[in-house]
C-alpha cells in the first residue's frame, strides 16, 4: 500500500465509540481484553484536564489517525518521571492501526506526533515495547528509534 494523508489529533469526548473499536482491535491483535470499566475509566483518564492545555503529568494521553475524516488509528502515552534524568520520559503504551490502514504511513504519524508531543512538553526521551513476534511494526520501529537491549519483566 503507499502512503496517505493522515490526520493526527487528540481524542475528543465524540469519539467515544471510534476509539473503542481501534483499541479493541489493538487488545485483540495482543490476545487480550479488558473490563468495561477499564474502557471507561481509560476514556475519563484520556480526557483530562491536559486536553484543555494544561501540561499534566502521569495521566495518558490519545491520539487518533484520520484518513479521509476516518479513525484508522490511536496511540496512548504519558509523561512520568525517571531517576536517571531530571526531565520527564515519555511512555507510547498502546499504539495501532486498523489492518486496512497498515502500511500507509498510520504509524509512523502517530509516533512522529508523540514524538512532537513529548518535544513541545520538554521529554526529550520517548520509548516503548512491542512483542517479539510483531515483526511488521518492529521493520517501521527499526527505522524511526533504536532498538535497546532491555528485557521486560512482569509480576
Amino acid at each position: 500500500m503507499g502512503e496517505f494523508r493522515v490526520d493526527i489529533r487528540p481524542i475528543a469526548m465524540t469519539d467515544k465509540d471510534q476509539w473503542r473499536k481501534l483499541w479493541t482491535g489493538y487488545l485483540e491483535f495482543y490476545e487480550s481484553s479488558v473490563a468495561d470499566e477499564v474502557y471507561e475509566t481509560t476514556f475519563e483518564r484520556i480526557l483530562g484536564d491536559h486536553v484543555q492545555g494544561e501540561v499534566s503529568f502521569y495521566e495518558p494521553r490519545g491520539l487518533l489517525a484520520l484518513v479521509d475524516g476516518r479513525p484508522v488509528g490511536l496511540v496512548h502515552y504519558f509523561y512520568h518521571r525517571h531517576c536517571w534524568r531530571q526531565e520527564h520520559v515519555c511512555y507510547l503504551q498502546d499504539l495501532y492501526a486498523a489492518p486496512e490502514a497498515r502500511g500507509t504511513g498510520v504509524g509512523r504519524a502517530l509516533i512522529e506526533a508523540v514524538y512532537a508531543a513529548a518535544d513541545r512538553d520538554g521529554c526529550p526521551n520517548v520509548y516503548w515495547m512491542t512483542q517479539e513476534f510483531n515483526a511488521t511494526a518492529r521493520t517501521l520501529y527499526d527505522r524511526i528509534a533504536t532498538l535497546t537491549p532491555f528485557i521486560k519483566y512482569s509480576r
